[in-house]
């Protein structure tokens, strides 16, 4: 229970100043506890950052190393063998490693730009107006949570081929904008935000444009860097194989993984150009989600009106 004690003073003009101090909360758990919690998070983190470590050191591993019994996990000897020899095959393609970089980011740029716009548009509108068939409209979208990518590839197969759009960026793009998650992100996220608001707003004459665009989306802006993370995440680590077959469509995770997986290379030697591969694609998705991750706790701690 929070305690509070008063004192009274009187001032030099004969005013009566009150002074109020609270006893501060102590938690419940113990010290033994706290280890305890302590301990189970950083048994996890530790879990969680292995893969990490391990094939970052592997892509500055020397070839003796990477084949070393029993494994190191920290390189002994580094080099950038591995890069290097990743960009000189890379650069022996007839098409150019530029024009691999400018697919995947103009595919992850467009399609997660697409999806915050759509899923924060349609969370909107379901989540501050009642309009008939909006709560079965969101349980189609508890529902498509429940199905993963690999499950409904074939009926998007098919429906991109009706349209046309197979071997062109639209069939990676247009998919994206409609991805479950986002939308349900942010639809939780809006209910927070008092419908009264937006009556308010109504009131003093503002369109449904500008209460989305000006009051809705600044107060959603952790749910925005949170959509923002995993629509990257799942654009550019994406190789798209089953949509893109020609050469200067496929993105840069498709060309690394035909170049090193070909079956005319030399698997053994390239067991450090395909670790180095693998670390190029993390990096970008890594800096985005430790960026974001500042920022949503910053949001967080600063935004968010409820009733």
């Amino acid at each position: 229970m929070i305690g509070a004690a008063k004192k009274d003073k009187t001032s030099a003009s004969g005013r009566r100043i009150v002074k109020v101090s609270r006893a501060v909360r102590k938690p419940n758990r113990s010290l033994g506890g706290d280890i305890f919690i302590w301990g189970i998070l950083i048994i996890f983190g530790i879990f969680f950052i292995f893969p990490l470590v391990f094939n970052i050191n592997q892509a500055f591993k020397p070839l003796n190393e990477i084949f070393i019994f029993p494994p190191n996990l920290f390189v002994i000897n580094p080099t950038t063998d591995n890069i290097s020899d990743l960009f000189i095959i890379m650069s022996r393609s007839w098409v150019t490693f530029t024009r691999y970089i400018f697919n995947t980011v103009f595919i992850t740029f467009v399609g997660t730009a697409g999806h915050l716009f759509v899923a924060s548009l349609g969370a909107f509108a379901v989540s501050k107006y009642d309009f008939p068939g909006s709560k079965f409209f969101f349980g189609i979208i508890i529902t498509a949570l429940m199905f993963n990518q690999y499950v409904t590839a074939i009926p998007n197969f098919l429906i991109l081929t009706q349209l046309g759009w197979i071997d062109t960026y639209w069939a990676v793009i247009i998919p994206a904008f409609g991805m479950p998650l986002g939308f349900f992100l942010m639809k939780q996220f809006m209910d927070t935000i008092p419908v009264s608001l937006v009556e308010a707003a109504k009131i003093d004459g503002a369109s449904e444009w500008l209460i989305y665009w000006r009051i809705v989306l600044p107060l959603v802006k952790p749910a925005l860097l949170t959509v923002m993370v995993f629509a990257v995440q799942a654009l550019w680590n994406n190789p798209q194989s089953l949509v893109i077959h020609t050469e200067q469509l496929k993105t840069l995770p498709l060309a690394i993984s035909q170049i090193i997986g070909s079956p005319h290379a030399p698997q053994v030697a390239r067991a450090g150009v395909n670790a180095a591969g693998l670390m190029v694609l993390m990096m970008v998705p890594i800096i985005i989600f430790v960026t974001a991750q500042s920022n949503i706790l910053k949001t967080m701690a600063s935004s968010g009106i409820k009733e």
